[in-house]
């Protein structure tokens, strides 16, 4: 489980297959083998790394399955490319953001940069976004403008623009999506006691 606020921006190392590796320092301290990674919201499993010295920054490695990339935009991913980290949060941590799965439910369209950031999203997940709810775009915890019939609109403040990779999003470019997790808990839980189609056509946009 994440919150949404990102540790670090990493850079993508390298793509060999399944392995990705990706450089980073803030986010080994103190990793073990099979510990959870957030990249750009994609929920991955160390399988190797190298600790930061004074001379270098460190890296780790997962193993991404070919569902993963095709499902995620971790796909377009290249060498020198920035990605969003976070580790998992701690029941001693302050929750920031939000509950956040690492869970990715889709791939967006930036259709306006930040910092009014807007995305078109697939309209089966439209029934999920509503004005000033939660939502996670690259891993990041935002909170929703304006649900839009076709997506969202968010404001992205100077820092956040700054400290990760939103900032560098460009009309065209995809991003992970995740919605929040307890709107489709509730949905499912009082889907039984609606008409069929009431549950998902009442809160379509």
């Amino acid at each position: 489980m994440f919150t949404g606020i990102v540790e670090e921006l990493g850079t993508v190392v390298s793509r060999d297959g399944a392995k990705l590796r990706i450089e980073a320092t803030r986010v080994l301290d103190g990793v073990q083998l099979g510990d959870s990674t957030a990249v750009n919201g994609c929920c991955l499993t160390v399988v190797a790394w190298e600790d930061p010295t004074e001379s270098s920054p460190g890296w780790w490695e997962a193993d991404v399955s070919d569902e993963t990339y095709s499902r995620t935009s971790l796909g377009q991913l290249q060498p020198g490319d920035p990605v969003n980290l976070e580790r998992p949060v701690r029941l001693m941590d302050r929750l920031g953001g939000h509950l956040v799965q690492g869970h990715v439910d889709a791939v967006g369209i930036v259709t306006r940069a930040v910092p009014d950031l807007a995305v078109r999203m697939p309209s089966e997940l439209s029934r999920y976004v509503v004005e000033k709810g939660s939502i996670t775009v690259d891993g990041v915890s935002l909170t929703v403008v304006d649900a839009l019939a076709d997506g969202f609109t968010v404001a992205v403040i100077p820092h956040t623009a700054e400290v990760t990779t939103l900032g560098a999003r460009n009309v065209g470019d995809q991003v992970n999506l995740e919605v929040d997790v307890t709107a489709k808990y509730i949905e499912r839980l009082t889907a039984a006691y609606l008409p069929a189609g009431e549950a998902t056509e009442k809160n379509t946009p």
